[in-house]
């Protein structure tokens, strides 16, 4: 009898340890698109946004590592991921509207919100239009913040001697070079499956940025939550400049890490954030 109730009571302490699993909701923003994001946890809620044709689930393995103790809220931006892609929206400005309408359903919670290339853009965009009220904090990940030095410009190949590729393979391309270190030929085809989700007219429309480099600035000065802003060397010089003229900012440069250097390594990127979120955000 004793070693029943044991095994029980062991089998129930194994079903608490399991990890939380991560709810799919939508919402319907202001013009009509439906939105997907998941959820899951409790606490101090961090809000993730992918970049350029990337679906949400590329923060897995941040997830996994801080639903235990936050919220984790991973939104798919318009076009990408499980989300709808409409015939427009797809400047800027739409976007942080859309980051602005999913943080209106989490209020009163103030989260931190964590953009990753494109969604360093859109999240700084949201910040501009609609302040840092509903903020605790803001962590980018490497993309230009409109500080000094502009990042360089890309070598560019004559036109009669760039090569000819199609959508599909520009996109695999891309999504092999986002990695510093060898991935899983299954998580890279899985990957670039879900960025040819997005549409190709989408996917132009989204690179078609037409402000100037000082309003991405004049974002990231006007806010007075704590910020992290961590980057591969290409942006040493803006992570240096910002941390030596904004007051609430943070920076760390990472070597040997590819664009999506929390995929990398995510431990390394996981114990930053982790020690930003207890030394510079309060619940």
């Amino acid at each position: 009898m004793l070693k029943a109730v044991a095994i029980l009571l062991l089998m129930a302490s194994l079903a608490c340890a399991r990890p939380a699993v991560a709810a799919d909701r939508f919402f319907m923003t202001s013009d009509g698109v439906r939105l997907h994001y998941t959820d899951v946890g409790s606490g101090q809620a961090l809000v993730f946004v992918p970049g350029w044709t990337m679906p949400g689930w590329i923060f897995d393995r941040q997830v996994a590592a801080f639903a235990p103790r936050h919220r984790v809220i991973v939104l798919d931006p318009r076009g990408q991921g499980d989300s709808e892609a409409p015939g427009g929206g797809y400047d800027s400005n739409r976007r942080g509207q859309d980051i602005g309408e999913l943080l209106a359903r989490l209020a009163p919670q103030r989260p931190v919100v964590i953009g990753w290339s494109l969604g360093v853009l859109d999240t700084l965009a949201y910040v501009h239009s609609a302040g840092d009220g509903a903020l605790s904090g803001l962590v980018l990940i490497d993309n230009s913040v409109g500080e000094d030095p502009p990042p360089a410009a890309p070598p560019r190949t004559p036109a009669h001697k760039a090569p000819k590729l199609t959508h599909e393979a520009y996109m695999a391309a891309f999504v092999r070079g986002m990695f510093a270190r060898p991935q899983p030929a299954e998580f890279l085809r899985r990957l670039t499956q879900a960025t040819l989700r997005t549409p190709e007219f989408a996917a132009h429309a989204m690179l078609s940025i037409n402000l100037p480099r000082s309003y991405w600035k004049e974002a990231i000065y006007a806010t007075v939550k704590p910020v992290l802003y961590v980057v591969r060397p290409k942006f040493a010089g803006q992570a240096g400049n910002l941390a030596a003229h904004h007051p609430a900012a943070e920076t760390v440069v990472v070597d040997h890490l590819g664009h999506a250097l929390f995929v990398d390594d995510p431990a390394r990127f996981n114990a930053i954030l982790d020690d930003f979120l207890k030394r510079r955000v309060r619940p």
